[in-house]
């Protein structure tokens, strides 16, 4: 996928995780679920399409991002704040299913989510990424 289409996509899912958080956190887990995933992702392939770390191709599965062993098969290579921008988005993907399909949460669950997440695209700013 183009980095053009990485990115429209990653401002939706802002977009919608903007409007969840002021429409509730409890009523729109779901959301914040599906989305914090999604942008997770965009943001590490365009990261890597931006220093020819993978071909156009490539897709990644965000279910790779729960696994150690599947990380280092598909990251083989180093790239600014790997081991940070790879634990953030593995912590956020620990909590994916159960926001997408659980019950409802506690609020402290869902906002660690958010706070990780914030603080993920801080680090893919710090590794070059200023589109976010």
């Amino acid at each position: 996928m183009k980095i053009e289409t990485h990115l429209k996509n990653l401002k939706e899912s802002i977009e919608v995780i903007e409007e969840s958080i002021e429409k509730g956190l409890v009523e729109r887990q779901r959301n914040i679920g599906f989305n914090t995933s999604a942008a997770c992702i965009d943001m590490l392939e365009i990261l890597l399409h931006k220093n020819d770390l993978i071909d156009p191709g490539f897709i990644i599965k965000h279910e790779w991002l729960k696994s150690a062993n599947k990380i280092k098969e598909k990251f083989p290579f180093d790239f600014s704040k790997k081991n940070e921008i790879i634990r953030l988005i593995s912590k956020i993907e620990e909590k994916r299913d159960i926001l997408c399909y659980g019950k409802p949460q506690k609020v402290e669950i869902i906002q660690e989510v958010i706070n990780n997440f914030n603080t993920l695209k801080e680090k893919f700013k710090e590794a070059g990424l200023n589109e976010i």
